[in-house]
């Protein structure tokens, strides 16, 4: 097996320098430092291969994607205490790395078309995984944690326990206390102990399972064919009852309506057996749909013409017993005022039916010219007709009080009139508006029908034009008539101006063509076998041009409008297109979206309105508790921005609302969970350290309970997560760093192997096993001298002062002349490890620093070290602040951290900070540190200001004493004094 095979690569972010290569029936886990592989992942023989992993930065764990759709989450093996010191050499090492396999979801039936696509993770929290599906789903995930019985574990599997985690957000808490395990996947379970590390005696453990649910799904189109069809245009009448409705026919005979304005599926029916050819709308809450079945050997098939209700679902048969063996309905074309409908066949006499009263209208007879292309026109005599019932009416309502000579000079044909209204469309209640058709025939001719109740008479004829060959399809809108033929021509007709014109394209035959919907639009579409075009009919000229080729790789389905700018594209790669008139990407504003339930997504509102109810939910010191109700607040904002912040604030769920209004629930908690709501990885970063040094390093804490901090042999309890590196505090930073390079030993396999691994062991003061691996050099190695000469020098070095400066002096020559690696060994071995950290430092090794001062020094001189760094992090050639701002609190500096927050206009984490810090007695209380928090106070309270909270303001104003007199006195103006000016 070759880096050819693999199918993808990715770094454990958990874990510095290791890195994943996924192959279909194992996973390889590289340790980068040595170039070897320790640790496999591979599923059994019969198990599904894999098809892509995820690794995750908050635990050390995997989501693999298998090629059944399967979503599997498997986490690193915890190993017992193995080795008692750290000088200690370890009897047993870790052979490799171990993931078991902890939870799975169910998988999707899999076919030729149907396969899983791609999977992605959610990036802050780390606890839900949403699969892309070949057919268009998304499935979404969510990863749940139960607490289990111990009789319920199966002790024979092999697997070792998870636990759950002894804190939330950041602070130890009880069994009792209110919290949240699935807020993210560090809140369901603890971090697997490393070899070496015990359990928290004394800790409430509970054993934990993990399972996946299914709380998302998303469907997409199936497989082409597609026909599209958009609702009626919005219109000053119908805007209050008006939705975008798309209506998408498929090849198995369903029709699926999408609503555009949420863009999620409206409705799925299931009309038809066999292949949808087209749908017309009857109103904005029914349309018309027709399929018709394979040809038998007679050419004859079985029509079906369905009448949908949209709120109903009904479905009903439109030409009822009608439809078996006859020839096949080519196209459908409902009036302008959705009265009539016309059914064009292929080789069969056009029908003709009323809508409103599912009845045929006329039967044309068998001499009826074939027709090729039909269009109604949207001119009607409707408001005359309304007028004159008007009329009729008022004559009614006046007949009581006028005379009879009055009342015979009314016009006997009015009377007639509205009582021949009355008994017809009894279902509309509207009379029977005149309307008039165009149409086709093969040989080019062009009929004008009129159609009036449940008459039909023959208008005009217009002979073929010899420059157009056979029409394909016709467009009628105002006095622009458009004709597109067979040889890829468009025919303008001017019917006002009675002006003609015809424009080759150049491309192949028109397939249809369909103007934009509103009023004094004279945009055109029109498709072609490989693209399509807008043109504007008035100008007549081409505006954008979309062809098949090499940009674009797919076939054009269907055309149609879903705005009077945006056009609508189906395709035969199962996607359907919304597009710019200009055939570029459309783009939509999330505000504008109808959504079909509230959705906590606090980016959808202004910015100044997602600052304000980031600092809402954050601190309300000027209430007595906490509230989640904005409107009885004083933020003199207008009612709509009042109104959408109370919105978001309605769409978190129960489980945040109780934990938001939870008393006990910390300042630094509420501080992390509204990092996870806002999904800001800086800041969830931030807040993760800062509580949890500002929990384990309190005056207050270390005073209270001296022991708890620290164990014996130097373990901490409860310690940083290992995937923050090198912030962890220093001992188990140190056990971690000798797990894997025990790990690396086991692996090893050639002499750059064992040299590395011992050169990692005598940086970490393993020179008992440093030795061990210099003597196992072999004779016929050309290192085998230099090799055996450094055992010797491990071994007998002391602590004598001659021996001291000759090595010393040694070690500086050699990093003086290029060898800095070997330098800094030779002052490990006589524990100069802060002289070599120097040294590292000023030749630009500033990671290696930190990482050799943390598994050497005292707490003391690795402090030292650390803040060389950091001032290197906030040099202005570097300006990693926010890294040094990390630093920063694993040294516990937090005035320091205070400062740097200020000097970075982060006013608002810079205040909370503050808070917390005193709250935990963390500050020295002396003049600097009381004008720094004044200056901080300060700018919170101009900040608050802006964004609305009046009383907040005067809360950190009137903290911040006289830095912020200034904004007390515009806040609340001091009163004037009777016969003062």
């Amino acid at each position: 097996m070759t880096l050819n095979d693999c199918l993808q690569l990715a770094y454990l972010p958990s874990k510095r320098n290791h890195m994943l290569l996924l192959y279909p029936r194992e996973i390889l886990i590289l340790d980068l430092e040595v170039n070897q592989t320790v640790g496999v992942i591979a599923i059994e023989r019969t198990g599904v291969p894999f098809l892509q992993v995820i690794p995750c930065f908050q635990r050390d764990g995997l989501f693999c994607l298998h090629e059944n759709g399967c979503i599997t989450l498997r986490v690193r093996r915890s190993y017992s205490s193995v080795f008692t010191t750290s000088e200690d050499p370890d009897p047993d090492p870790v052979q490799e790395l171990t993931y078991d396999l902890r939870s799975q979801c169910d998988a999707i039936r899999v076919t030729k078309t149907v396969r899983p696509f791609s999977m992605v993770c959610c990036p802050v929290n780390e606890n839900a995984a949403a699969l892309v599906v070949s057919d268009g789903r998304v499935m979404i995930w969510e990863l749940k944690s139960a607490v289990c019985n111990r009789n319920s574990r199966n002790s024979s599997s092999g697997v070792s326990p998870l636990y759950s985690p002894v804190s939330f957000c950041g602070i130890p808490v009880g069994v009792l206390q209110n919290k949240l395990p699935d807020l993210s996947l560090d809140n369901m379970i603890g971090q697997s102990a490393i070899a070496g590390e015990e359990h928290p005696k004394g800790a409430v453990l509970q054993e934990v399972h993990l399972k996946f649910l299914l709380t998302g799904l998303l469907s997409g189109l199936p497989s082409p064919q597609f026909t599209v069809r958009m609702c009626p245009p919005l219109t000053t009448k119908n805007i209050k009852m008006y939705r975008p409705l798309l209506a998408v026919g498929t090849g198995n005979g369903s029709v699926l309506v999408y609503h555009l304005t949420n863009g999620l599926l409206y409705k799925e029916l299931s009309v038809h057996s066999c292949e949808v050819r087209g749908i017309e709308w009857t109103s904005l809450t029914g349309f018309l749909s027709f399929a018709t079945s394979t040809p038998n050997n007679m050419g004859l098939v079985r029509n079906e013409l369905q009448l949908v209700d949209l709120p109903t679902g009904r479905s009903i048969a439109f030409r009822g017993e009608r439809g078996n063996d006859e020839s096949p309905i080519e196209m459908i074309k409902v009036s302008h005022l959705k009265q009539y409908l016309a059914v064009v066949f292929k080789d069969k006499p056009l029908e003709l039916w009323d809508v409103r009263t599912c009845t045929l209208l006329r039967e044309m007879s068998k001499n009826f010219p074939a027709i090729t292309a039909l269009e109604w026109s949207p001119s009607h005599n409707l408001k005359s007709l309304r007028k004159k019932q008007l009329a009729t009416r008022e004559a009614m309502a006046r007949q009581t009080v006028v005379s009879d000579t009055e009342l015979s000079i009314a016009e006997s044909s009015v009377i007639s009139l509205l009582q021949e209204a009355e008994s017809k469309s009894e279902l509309s209640q509207n009379i029977s508006a005149r309307e008039h058709f165009v149409f086709t025939d093969n040989d080019g001719q062009v009929y004008h029908l009129t159609v009036e109740g449940n008459s039909v008479k023959d208008s005009a004829r217009i002979p073929p034009d010899g420059s157009m060959g056979g029409i394909t399809c016709i467009a009628w809108k105002g006095d622009m008539l458009v004709l597109g033929d067979m040889d890829g021509n468009l025919h303008f007709w001017d019917l006002k101006g009675r002006v003609s014109r015809g424009i080759p394209t150049h491309r192949s035959w028109v397939r249809k063509i369909r103007f934009a919907p509103g009023k004094g639009n004279q945009k055109l579409i029109a498709m072609y076998n490989d693209g399509a075009e807008v043109w504007d009919t008035k100008e007549v000229q081409m505006v954008s041009s979309l062809r098949s080729g090499r940009n674009v790789t797919f076939r054009i389905l269907d055309v149609d409008w879903s705005t009077s700018d945006k056009v609508i594209l189906a395709s035969d790669d199962g996607c359907i297109r919304i597009l710019e008139m200009s055939m570029k990407s459309s783009c939509f504003r999330m505000d504008e979206q109808e959504l079909t339930e509230p959705v906590w997504c606090p980016y959808l509102l202004v910015p100044r309105a997602s600052l304000a109810l980031k600092a809402f939910l954050l601190h309300q010191p000027w209430n007595g508790q906490y509230t989640l109700d904005i409107s009885h607040v004083n933020y003199p904002e207008n009612e709509e921005i009042k109104n959408l912040l109370q919105e978001q604030l309605n769409s978190l769920s129960n489980d945040i609302k109780r934990l938001l209004l939870d008393p006990e629930f910390t300042l630094l908690q509420r501080c992390l969970l509204v990092s996870r709501l806002y999904g800001d990885e800086s800041e969830l970063h931030f807040w993760t350290v800062a509580a949890h040094y500002l929990h384990s390093l309190s005056p207050e804490k270390a005073a209270s309970t001296p022991t708890e901090e620290t164990g014996p042999r130097g373990r901490v309890n409860n310690p940083l997560d290992i995937c923050y590196d090198i912030l962890c505090e220093n001992a188990y930073f140190q056990k971690f760093q000798l797990e894997r390079v025990n790990l690396q030993e086991a692996k090893r396999s050639t002499y750059d192997h064992t040299r590395k691994c011992t050169d990692q062991l005598l940086l970490l003061g393993q020179t008992d096993r440093a030795v061990q691996l210099l003597l196992e050099t072999s004779a016929d190695n050309q290192h085998y001298y230099c090799d055996s000469l450094k055992a010797c020098l491990v071994t007998t070095v002391t602590s004598s002062g001659p021996s001291q400066s000759t090595i010393k002096l040694v070690a500086t020559n050699m990093i003086a002349n290029g060898k800095l690696a070997e330098g800094v060994q030779l002052l490990c071995l006589i524990d100069k490890a802060a002289d070599a950290c120097r040294y590292l430092q000023t030749y630009g090794e500033w990671n290696r620093a930190a990482w050799l001062a943390k598994v050497r020094l005292s707490s003391e001189e690795c402090a030292d070290v650390l803040k060389r760094w950091v001032d290197h992090l906030c040099s202005p050639h570097v300006n990693q602040k926010s890294k040094a701002l990390l630093v920063l609190l694993s040294l516990g500096c937090f005035s320091g951290v205070a400062e740097t927050l200020h000097s970075m206009r982060y006013f608002d984490r810079a205040a909370l900070f503050v808070e917390a810090c005193l709250k935990y007695g963390a500050f020295e209380v002396n003049e600097d540190t009381a004008k720094l928090i004044s200056a901080i106070y300060a700018d919170y309270a101009r900040s608050l200001k802006n964004l609305g909270f009046k009383q907040g303001a005067l809360l950190f104003a009137s903290k911040a004493g006289a830095a912020g007199r200034d904004l007390l006195n515009e806040l609340e103006p001091p009163k004037q004094e009777p016969g003062e000016e």
